[in-house]
């Protein structure tokens, strides 16, 4: 890890990989020293025109990976996104040493049950959640959605998943406790719509057995404005009350990749 003169830090690419003509992940060198909760992000870019342009984006991989993994979206005249996707192994990225963020199991009272409620590249924050053992002594059941539109748009939430059934480690924790569930609201798939309408109709709790309760079930929210505030009003008229850091609640929500 280089370091620049504006308090910035340079990560050597390890690795890029394409999973739709819209998203791609790369991973980098992890930068030494640097200690980070699952679930949290980091403000990360690229000199463009000799100007630092950073983002904020969730660490996919788990606190005790030794490689740090992104995953993004192509916006085709985004300031960001046009160059980061033309990444390639050996490239450089720039990287602020502070890693914040809600989506962490500090921010949520102890349960039997952690939903994580995804849409689209929202999921990152939640790939670093399920593989970190400490989730697993927290909670008895742990199970994510993903939302996206077509089914395609799924594969790093199933690539995540499958790789870790295959880790001879996580395998044994997770057995029994992580469920997964990837649904489209466009393209028909085996679980269909919205899970905004799953809870607000009979089919989660057909799904489930019961509904969400505050008093067992804690959830993380990641998505776009519209589908956290949607979330957030069910969980409150379920119950629900919100936590941060500095106080521990039933479900926490992530604005910062919201523009």
């Amino acid at each position: 890890m280089q370091k620049e003169n504006n308090g910035l830090h340079q990560l050597k690419v390890l690795k890029v990989q394409h999973w739709t003509p819209s998203t791609f992940s790369f991973s980098c060198v992890r930068p030494d020293n640097f200690r980070f909760r699952s679930g949290e992000f980091v403000m990360i870019g690229l000199n463009i025109a000799d100007k630092p342009v950073l983002r904020a984006y969730s660490i996919a991989s788990p606190n005790w990976h030794e490689a740090f993994e992104f995953y993004s979206i192509k916006v085709e005249d985004g300031p960001l996104t046009s160059k980061l996707q033309q990444l390639r192994e050996g490239d450089s990225i720039i990287f602020r040493n502070k890693p914040v963020g809600t989506l962490v199991n500090d921010a949520l009272l102890k349960g039997k049950r952690l939903f994580l409620f995804s849409t689209g590249t929202g999921i990152a924050p939640f790939t670093s959640i399920i593989r970190d053992p400490e989730t697993y002594e927290k909670f008895d059941e742990v199970i994510l959605f993903q939302t996206c539109r077509q089914i395609n748009e799924l594969e790093f939430g199933k690539h995540t998943i499958e790789a870790i059934y295959k880790n001879d480690l996580l395998s044994g924790i997770v057995r029994g406790k992580l469920k997964f569930f990837p649904t489209t609201t466009r393209e028909p798939s085996q679980y269909f719509g919205r899970i905004t309408d799953w809870l607000k109709s009979k089919r989660f709790v057909e799904e489930f057995g019961s509904d969400l309760n505050p008093l067992e079930d804690r959830a993380m929210i990641c998505g776009s404005i519209g589908m956290l505030n949607e979330f957030k009003e069910i969980c409150i008229e379920k119950g629900m009350e919100e936590g941060s850091n500095s106080m521990p609640g039933h479900f926490v929500i992530e604005k910062a990749f919201v523009d």
